[in-house]
């Protein structure tokens, strides 16, 4: 409480309860009292506007004896490159998407 405490004698502001959402990142209360900062939905949301909300997740990096062979029957995703690279270079160097 001592944040909003502080926040209140600096800035004019109302009190309008329990803070969900700063900036579209999910705070979520601890046991111990901290708040850890999460992204999920900004990563829910990327995979869906590149059409990659069913992938599957794979280690990285993946094992060097692994054979890596050609599929036929890839899908093709209709995304442009260079959004969605820009949309995971912001998740990976701005924020903490590890919660």
């Amino acid at each position: 409480m001592r944040t909003k405490s502080d926040l209140k004698a600096r800035f004019e502001m109302t009190d309008s309860g329990k803070c969900a959402f700063v900036l579209g990142i999910e705070l979520v209360d601890n046991d111990d009292g901290s708040v850890t900062m999460c992204q999920r939905r900004y990563v829910e949301d990327v995979l869906k506007r590149f059409g990659m909300s069913d992938c599957k997740a794979v280690t990285s990096p993946t094992d060097i004896s692994s054979r890596l062979i050609p599929s036929t029957a890839a899908t093709k995703i209709d995304a442009p490159f260079r959004e969605a690279v820009g949309a995971l270079m912001h998740l990976m160097t701005a924020t903490r998407p590890d919660c």
